[in-house]
C-alpha cells in the first residue's frame, strides 16, 4: 500500500496556508481571542505546531511497537503547548515549517509495509499509518479553517474602524 497523492500533497503543503491566513495581521491581533474563552489564531497555530511533535512521536511508536494505544491528546494538558504560547508567532511558524519539511520528507519515504502498521486512537480505534496521516491532516484542516474565519473577522473589523 502506498501513500496517495492527496495525503502526500496535503502533508507537504496544507500547513503553508497559514502564511496567507495571517498575512497582514499584527501579533496582537493574532493573539486576541475574538470569542471570549475560545482560542485565538495564535493558539490554533501553537496547537498545530505542538501536536505535530506529538504526532511524530506517535508515528515512531507505531513503527517500532506492537499496535500501541494512545491517550486522548489535550493541548491544555501539554506543557509544551503552554510553554510555546509564550513564544513569538515567528518562532512557532518557523518551527512548524522546519519540522513539517523533515516530517514529510521522512514519512513520504516509508516502505509500503510501514504504512500498514497500526496504532490505536482513543476515539477512532485501530488505524494504520495512512489513516493516522489522514486524521492528522483533517484535524489540521479544521484548525486552518477556524484560523481563516478568525482572520477574516479581524480583517473586517480593522476595515470598519
Amino acid at each position: 500500500m502506498h501513500i496517495s497523492s492527496s495525503i502526500s500533497t496535503r502533508l507537504q503543503y496544507q500547513h503553508k496556508s497559514l502564511v496567507d491566513i495571517i498575512d497582514g495581521l499584527t501579533d496582537e491581533q493574532a493573539r486576541r481571542q475574538i470569542i471570549p474563552g475560545k482560542w485565538s489564531i495564535f493558539e490554533h497555530i501553537v496547537h498545530l505546531q505542538t501536536y505535530q511533535h506529538t504526532f511524530i512521536k506517535r508515528i515512531q511508536q507505531i513503527l517500532t511497537g506492537e499496535t500501541p494505544s494512545f491517550p486522548r491528546y489535550s493541548a491544555e494538558a501539554d506543557p509544551l503547548f503552554l510553554d510555546n504560547c509564550e513564544r513569538s508567532i515567528r518562532e512557532i511558524m518557523q518551527d512548524m515549517l522546519t519540522v513539517r519539511k523533515a516530517m514529510a520528507g521522512e514519512m513520504l519515504t516509508f516502505q509500503d509495509a510501514d504504512y500498514l502498521k497500526k496504532g490505536i486512537h482513543p476515539h477512532f480505534g485501530e488505524m494504520n499509518i495512512l489513516q493516522w496521516l489522514n486524521f492528522f491532516l483533517l484535524h489540521e484542516g479544521h484548525h486552518l479553517f477556524a484560523s481563516f474565519k478568525l482572520a477574516a473577522a479581524l480583517k473586517n473589523e480593522a476595515k470598519n474602524f
